[in-house]
C-alpha cells in the first residue's frame, strides 16, 4: 500500500466502471459503456470538495463507486489510508460506518412501510450494540439536530414534503457517526427557498460533526457556495480539479468555461461573453477517440482529435486535462 498524506483523506486513482451490452447473436461480443473511465481526485480530511458536470457524465455512477454500492471495473480507493476495493464483504459493512450516501431522490431512498424514526434507527440496528431504547433516544437526538420536530417521529415518508423528506435521509446518514458523506445531487428535486435550508443545515452539520464532504450536483451555483474544491466531470472523465476561486473565477478548461458562462445571471444590463456549446454529449458506447470534449469545443485542433490529454498541474492546486494547456 502506497504512503498516504494525513490530509488526504479520500484517495481515487484510476477508478473505471464499464457496463457491457448484452450480446446481439451467437457470434457478438458485449460491447463496453465507459460510464467512469481513469478518473483520479483526492480529498482532504474536512473539506467539501464538489463534482460538477452535465446529467450523465458519470457523476452519480463516481459515487456508488465510491462506497462501493457498484463495483468498479478497476481502480483503487482508499478512505483514511485503508484500501475500500480490497475489503471483503463482512469487513466492508463495518467500514461502510465511516462513508454513508445522501441520495438524490428523498422518496424513493426512504422504506415507505417504516417510521421516520425506525428509518433513522435503522442503520443502528444493522451495527448492532444498543438496546432499543438507546437506539431510538439516538434517532430522537438526531431528529431535533436537522430540524424535525418530535411529533414527526410516527409519521410515514409519504405524509413528509420533500425537504423534510431530505432531512430524514440526512438524520439517517448521521447515525453511525461517519467520517465521510457523500451527497449525491441532495437538492435537485427541492424547490429552491428549500435548498438555501438544507444547504445552511449541511454546512452547520458539518461544522458540528468535523465532517468530509464530496457534494456532486449539476447547479453550479449551489457547488460554489458549499465547496473548497471543486472538479469538473466530463463523458465519464474529469477534465479540471481546483480551489473554488480558480474554476469559478480561472478556469482553463474549454469545457468548464462553457460551463460558467451558461450560469443565468440576474441583472440583464451586465455584459456577457456566453459561449454556447454546440452538439450533444457523445454516447459512452462510442466515445471519440482523443480528448473526448474535442467534438463540441471550437478551440480543438489535430492533436485533440488523436491523444487523450492527461490531467496535469498548470497553477498551485489547479490541475486540467487539456491540450491547449500543454
Amino acid at each position: 500500500m502506497p504512503r498516504l498524506s494525513q490530509s488526504e483523506f479520500l484517495i481515487v486513482r484510476n477508478l473505471r466502471k464499464y457496463y457491457y451490452t448484452a450480446k446481439a447473436g451467437l457470434f457478438s461480443r458485449p460491447f463496453p459503456i465507459k460510464a467512469v473511465d481513469g478518473v483520479t481526485f483526492t480529498v482532504i480530511k474536512g473539506e467539501s470538495f464538489g463534482l460538477v458536470g452535465e446529467s450523465g457524465c458519470g457523476k452519480s455512477t463516481l459515487a456508488r463507486c465510491i462506497i462501493r454500492l457498484e463495483e468498479p471495473t478497476g481502480g483503487e480507493v482508499f478512505l483514511g489510508g485503508e484500501g475500500i476495493l480490497a475489503l471483503p464483504k463482512k469487513e466492508l459493512q463495518a467500514f461502510r460506518q465511516k462513508m454513508q450516501i445522501i441520495f438524490q431522490d428523498p422518496y424513493s431512498s426512504l422504506n415507505p412501510r417504516k417510521k421516520a424514526l425506525d428509518i433513522i434507527a435503522e442503520p443502528l440496528v444493522i451495527r448492532g450494540g444498543l438496546d432499543r431504547k438507546d437506539r431510538l433516544e439516538r434517532a430522537r437526538w438526531l431528529m431535533s439536530i436537522v430540524g424535525l420536530r418530535p411529533e414527526m417521529e410516527a409519521r410515514y415518508p409519504h405524509e413528509f414534503s420533500g425537504g423534510q423528506r431530505q432531512r430524514i435521509g440526512i438524520a439517517r446518514a448521521l447515525a453511525l457517526n461517519p467520517e465521510l458523506i457523500i451527497a449525491d445531487e441532495p437538492l435537485s428535486a427541492l424547490d429552491v427557498s428549500i435548498q438555501a435550508q438544507v444547504i445552511n443545515l449541511l454546512q452547520d452539520l458539518q461544522d458540528q460533526f468535523q465532517l468530509t464532504y464530496l457534494f456532486i450536483s449539476h447547479d453550479l451555483s449551489i457547488v460554489k457556495h458549499v465547496s473548497d474544491r471543486v472538479g469538473v466531470m466530463y463523458l465519464g472523465h474529469l477534465v479540471e480539479i481546483g480551489t473554488r476561486n480558480q474554476v469559478y473565477t480561472h478556469p482553463l478548461h474549454p469545457y468548464s468555461q462553457a460551463l460558467l458562462q451558461s450560469v443565468p445571471v440576474p441583472n440583464p444590463f451586465v455584459p456577457r461573453k456566453r459561449w454556447v456549446l454546440e452538439g450533444d454529449v457523445p454516447s459512452p458506447l462510442n466515445p471519440p477517440k482523443g480528448c473526448p470534449f474535442h467534438p463540441r469545443c471550437s478551440k480543438h485542433f489535430s492533436t485533440c482529435q488523436e491523444e487523450r490529454p492527461e490531467l496535469r498541474e498548470i497553477a498551485p492546486d489547479q490541475f486540467v486535462a487539456c491540450h491547449l494547456d500543454a
